[in-house]
C-alpha cells in the first residue's frame, strides 16, 4: 500500500516549497521565511526524497522549476492561501507600523491624479512610510514579479504569471482641449472631433504602438490624425493649451487645476466610453494584508478625486 503523504509529510515543506516556487532563488526564500539557506536546502532534499521529483534545477538567474513542480505549486497554491485567509482573518494591518519603504508604479493617465493626493493622504496615515511614486514602465511587471516594486497601478494589460490583478476602478473618457477651443458643447461626437489632431498620452506595455482614441474613431468609419505622442502628460498639457489639439484622458483628470482648460464627454456610438483601471501585484502577496491595505488607499483617494471632480464639473 503505497504511503499516505499527507499524513506522513511534514505540512511545513510545503510552505517552504510555495515560497521557492514564488521567488526560485533559496536567499530569497530563506528571508521570507526567517530562515537560514541551508535550511531551505535541507527542506528541498527532504520534499524531493518525499515526491521524488528534483522540483528545482539551477539555471543562471536562481532556480527553475520542473514540470511537476510548476503543476504540483499551481494545485497547491489556492488551499494554502486558503489555510493563511483562515488564520489571519480579524487581524488588522496597522499603518502606523509601517515604517519601510513603498513603492507604487504610476501609469500616466493616474499620476496627474494620483501623485500629490496619495503623498497627502500616506503623511496622515501612515506617517512613518516612505512613499516612492515611480512612473509606469514596460519593464514594472517584471519589477514587481522581481518585487523591486512593491505594486502597480495602470490600464488592462496582459501580466506574467504570478502576477494578480484587481479592479480598482472603472474611469470615463473625457476629451481636454483649451477654453477657447472650437468646440464648445458639453459632448462630443468622433465625427467632430475628426478635423482636429489627437495628443496622446502613451501608456507603456498598454498602447506603445497605436493611440486608442484613433482607433475607435476609426471604427466609426473615420479618419483621425495624431499630431503628438508622449508619456508626459505636462507635454501634452503644454501642447492643448496652445493648439487645437485634444488629448483623450479621463475623469481622472484634474480639471480643477487648469483653468485654461475644458473637459468634454465623447460619445462613441451614441454612448459615453469607459475604461478600467487595475492594481498589479505579486500573487503571493495576495492575502497580505500590507498589499490589501494599500489597494484600499489607492481605491479611496482614486474616488476622493474623481468625486472632487464631480462637484467641480457641476459648478462650472
Amino acid at each position: 500500500m503505497a504511503k499516505d503523504l499527507f499524513f506522513s509529510m511534514d505540512l511545513n515543506l510545503l510552505r517552504t516549497f510555495l515560497v521557492l516556487s514564488q521567488e526560485l532563488n533559496t536567499r530569497k526564500a530563506a528571508e521570507r521565511l526567517f530562515v537560514s539557506q541551508p535550511a531551505i536546502s535541507q527542506s528541498l532534499q527532504k520534499l524531493r526524497s518525499q515526491l521524488d521529483d528534483p522540483l528545482f534545477v539551477k539555471v543562471p538567474t536562481g532556480l527553475k522549476a520542473t514540470p511537476f513542480a510548476e503543476e504540483m505549486a499551481k494545485d497547491l497554491t489556492p488551499h494554502l492561501n486558503g489555510i493563511s485567509t483562515v488564520l489571519n482573518r480579524g487581524r488588522e494591518f496597522d499603518p502606523l507600523s509601517l515604517q519601510s519603504s513603498v513603492k507604487i508604479a504610476v501609469a500616466p493617465i493616474v499620476l496627474t491624479c494620483l501623485s500629490g493626493s496619495l503623498y497627502r493622504h500616506f503623511a496622515k496615515v501612515a506617517p512613518y512610510c516612505t512613499l516612492e511614486l515611480v512612473a509606469w514602465k514596460t519593464s514594472s511587471i517584471d519589477q514587481i514579479q522581481n518585487d523591486d516594486t512593491t505594486i502597480g497601478v495602470s490600464l488592462n494589460q496582459s501580466p506574467n504569471q504570478g502576477i494578480h490583478l484587481e479592479l480598482i476602478t472603472e474611469v470615463e473618457a473625457k476629451v481636454i482641449v483649451r477654453n477657447n477651443h472650437p468646440l464648445t458643447g458639453d459632448t462630443v461626437t468622433a465625427q467632430q472631433l475628426e478635423p482636429y489632431p489627437i495628443a496622446s498620452v502613451i501608456t507603456p506595455g498598454y498602447n506603445d504602438g497605436f493611440t486608442e482614441a484613433a482607433v475607435l474613431m476609426q471604427n466609426e468609419g473615420l479618419n483621425p490624425s495624431i499630431g503628438f505622442r508622449t508619456e508626459f502628460v505636462m507635454a501634452v498639457v503644454d501642447v492643448i493649451e496652445n493648439t487645437d489639439f485634444f488629448m483623450p484622458h479621463s475623469d481622472l483628470f484634474p480639471i480643477q487645476r487648469y483653468p485654461s482648460l475644458r473637459a468634454i464627454t465623447p460619445l462613441i456610438n451614441g454612448e459615453p466610453y469607459t475604461n478600467s483601471i487595475y492594481a498589479y501585484y505579486h500573487a503571493k502577496h495576495k492575502d497580505t494584508a500590507l498589499i490589501l491595505w494599500l489597494v484600499e488607499q489607492i481605491k479611496w483617494v482614486i474616488k476622493q478625486e474623481t468625486q472632487g471632480q464631480k462637484l467641480f464639473n457641476k459648478k462650472t
